[in-house]
């Protein structure tokens, strides 16, 4: 018997519509049985196999439910700003209540439609390299909910940087949330690492894909790296890592700042 490959599509916006309309009753919601409201879930597939799985509603999350360097974070925010990965819009919808200029940048439709929908007035459906053709300038880039991780690879990094730093006012800085990987103990991580070493990568790069009910992502790579290696892929960079605040380890804000 042959084995249905999903659709390759946009997932992740399927499925933070799918969570959207779950919280507030708004638009057609999965049901169980035909009749109560299902969880929605996002299922992370790894290269080697592994496979994860955890509720989607916390991209629709108030400040109140939010991590302390989510709002240490908003608190280093200024002039304008770039949300890059905005998901839902929880980020940019609260820095916009504040009153500050704010953009969000997302690579998925469904997630822009979402965002928009809870209120956010100005978003962009490009990646970062196609928007860094516009002649928008920001004060202040945001990678936060892990988001540091869209750096990617050793490869890629320096090419985000730079499209980033085109992108950029003077003085303009980066807050990027990222997650140090190494503290684990478990097999089965450990021994992905090592994996990941012997070909020449960072031991905490991913590669990965997103399912959601039918629909997967394409594979894409995802980086969690130390503070110490953050710091070998900004140097030759536009940026200068300037600060790393690590007070909810393994979970870690860092800033970083332009040099012109």
């Amino acid at each position: 018997m042959t084995m249905e490959q999903p659709t390759i599509g946009d997932a992740f916006g399927d499925m933070i519509t799918d969570a959207y309309a779950v919280r507030t009753g708004i638009g057609p919601r999965p049901l169980a049985g035909g009749r109560l409201p299902r969880p929605v879930i996002e299922v992370i597939e790894r290269d080697d196999g592994l496979i994860n799985g955890a509720p989607a509603d916390h991209y629709l999350d108030e400040p109140d439910a939010w991590q302390p360097h989510d709002h240490r974070a908003l608190r280093l925010c200024r002039g304008h700003v770039l949300d890059i990965g905005v998901g839902a819009g929880r980020i940019a919808i609260e820095l916009q209540s504040r009153g500050m200029a704010v953009t969000g940048l997302d690579t998925s439709r469904g997630a822009i439609e979402v965002s928009r929908r809870r209120g956010l007035r100005d978003t962009v459906l490009a990646t970062v390299d196609e928007y860094a053709r516009a002649a928008a300038r920001y004060d202040t880039f945001l990678l936060l909910g892990n988001n540091l991780g869209l750096l990617e690879s050793r490869e890629r990094a320096p090419v985000m940087l730079d499209a980033l730093a085109r992108l950029a006012n003077p003085g303009a800085r980066i807050l990027a949330q990222g997650a140090d990987p190494y503290g684990t103990s478990d097999p089965v991580h450990v021994g992905y690492h090592e994996r990941n070493r012997a070909r020449g990568r960072f031991g905490g790069q991913l590669r990965l894909r997103l399912r959601y009910r039918m629909v997967a992502s394409e594979w894409f790579d995802y980086l969690n790296c130390s503070a110490e290696e953050l710091e070998t892929l900004v140097a030759g960079t536009p940026w200068r890592l300037t600060s790393i605040d690590d007070r909810d380890r393994p979970y870690y804000l860092a800033v970083m700042e332009l040099m012109r």
